[in-house]
């Protein structure tokens, strides 16, 4: 029997026609006509992501809360001239005339503001990761449904247009059964140095990470089932925590990983690959804001031509998600109660990462910050 042709070894592929692609529902949600006044709890850096977006959708911001007033001042003074200031978020929760609160500062300082939140009959949308403890978030949700408002998160990665897209391709059908998901991402996360991040272990997996884990879920659903997860230092960088992850996730059925080089200050990279049963989704380019998407399938090759960028239309879609569920009467797609599932993928890599050991999705219900 005559030796294969070495080239029988290659990742070769047929040629492909270039097909029209699909028009798929990928744009940040959009309330019709629901415009309520809108009080944002925190000023910090993040914040002024949130407040552009709301400003771009034209959305009223009423109110900014910080602890140090001076800070609410200058975000005012730049995205929002009209809205009142204050030291204290009781202030904000005691305005009758502000029905949604967006909540911002770290987990364990958010945990009494968005209890209190609900309790005033505010609808919220909270930042991620949501809360550290599963139980709690339990509880909020119940505490929500009680009350009879919306409690949505902001995991603004799933507006991002590549992974929005991709995701509504998987949703209708276009690659049939997910089989694998590989993301791998390389950047340059070094400017937590001195900072107050810099203090918290599990950042790339918990604070960074979560749009993926969170990505992961929404084309997998509950299939994840075990997760083995590490983290280390690179050569020469600066920042006092591990600023390199990886991540293989057992799925039922199929296989995920994700990788995280955040200390890459030469030719950043962002890959996300998704293999299916009918077809399959490649996003490739230099950072989060640049991609190019190309579906494959039998037919051919699509290459939809994406508007839009994750920084800030992600965080328009957030919040819009939960203004359109508020003027539905529905529950927001970004719903606390489903980012539930997210967050236990999520803890499951932490708790792998500390231990050494492959952890069961669901075992490991809490997070130290």
């Amino acid at each position: 029997m005559s030796a294969p042709d070495a080239d029988d070894y290659a990742l070769r592929s047929a040629a492909l026609a270039e097909v029209p692609a699909p028009d798929l529902p990928y744009q940040p949600p959009m309330p019709r006509y629901y415009a309520p006044r809108i009080g944002v709890v925190g000023a910090g850096g993040i914040v002024a992501a949130h407040l552009d977006a709301y400003r771009t959708a034209g959305w009223e911001v009423a109110a900014i809360c910080n602890r140090s007033i001076g800070k609410a001042r200058e975000r005012v003074a730049e995205f929002a001239p009209q809205a009142w200031v204050t030291a204290r978020y009781q202030d904000i929760l005691s305005d009758p005339s502000i029905d949604v609160v967006d909540i911002t500062p770290h987990p364990a300082d958010r945990l009494p503001m968005l209890e209190a939140a609900l309790k005033a009959g505010k609808h919220v949308l909270s930042q991620k990761p949501f809360v550290l403890d599963l139980a709690e978030g339990r509880r909020l949700v119940n505490l929500a449904r009680d009350q009879g408002v919306k409690l949505a998160v902001n995991q603004n990665g799933r507006w991002a247009p590549h992974l929005s897209w991709m995701r509504e391709a998987v949703r209708a059908g276009l690659v049939g059964e997910v089989m694998s998901v590989h993301a791998a991402v390389h950047w340059n996360h070094g400017w937590i140095a001195g900072t107050p991040f810099d203090r918290i272990e599990d950042l790339i997996l918990c604070d960074f990470g979560i749009h993926w884990f969170d990505f992961l879920r929404s084309v997998t659903g509950k299939r994840a089932q075990r997760v083995s997860a590490m983290a280390g230092h690179a050569i020469g960088q600066s920042a006092a925590v591990p600023l390199m992850a990886q991540v293989l996730i057992r799925l039922d059925g199929g296989q995920a990983s994700l990788v995280f080089d955040g200390a890459t200050a030469f030719g950043p990279r962002d890959t996300t690959y998704v293999a299916g049963t009918h077809g399959s989704l490649c996003s490739d380019g230099p950072d989060l804001g640049r991609q190019e998407v190309t579906l494959t399938t039998a037919a051919g090759r699509a290459r939809p031509q994406l508007a839009g960028r994750w920084f800030n239309d992600g965080f328009r879609g957030a919040m819009g998600a939960l203004l359109l569920a508020i003027e539905e009467d529905t529950e927001p797609v970004n719903g606390a109660g489903e980012n539930l599932e997210s967050l236990a993928l999520t803890f499951a890599a932490i708790q792998s990462r500390r231990t050494g050991s492959e952890v069961e999705v669901g075992s490991a219900s809490r997070l130290s910050w």
